[in-house]
């Protein structure tokens, strides 16, 4: 299949509720920077899902870079926060829809 994305599925760690102001400028910088570098779809937080922080939809050209980029999220870098990261396809009218 073409046009891989990866979705990170960020997930508080048992220290989230301590996270500083510091860290959230930092997350929201590193948002920045993969918006200006091209390597983010879409990005947002879930409410009402205990456990989950949010997601980033990453546009990378391996699995292995957007690890790289998990891996440097300040929320991850801190222990605020893990991922799991999983392929992403998106269906849409130029692609029939993945079928």
């Amino acid at each position: 299949m073409e046009n891989a994305m990866y979705m990170m599925l960020i997930e508080k760690s048992k220290t989230y509720n301590r996270i500083t102001k510091k860290v959230v400028e930092e997350h929201v910088a590193n948002i920045r920077k993969l918006d200006d570098e091209g390597k983010l779809e879409i990005c947002g937080v879930f409410k009402g899902y205990p456990g989950m922080a949010g997601m980033y939809i990453l546009k990378a050209d391996s699995r292995e870079e957007a690890k790289a980029l998990c891996d440097s999220e300040p929320l991850v870098v801190g222990g605020y926060a893990t991922y799991k990261l999983v392929d992403f396809f998106a269906a849409n009218r130029e692609n029939n829809y993945l079928l």
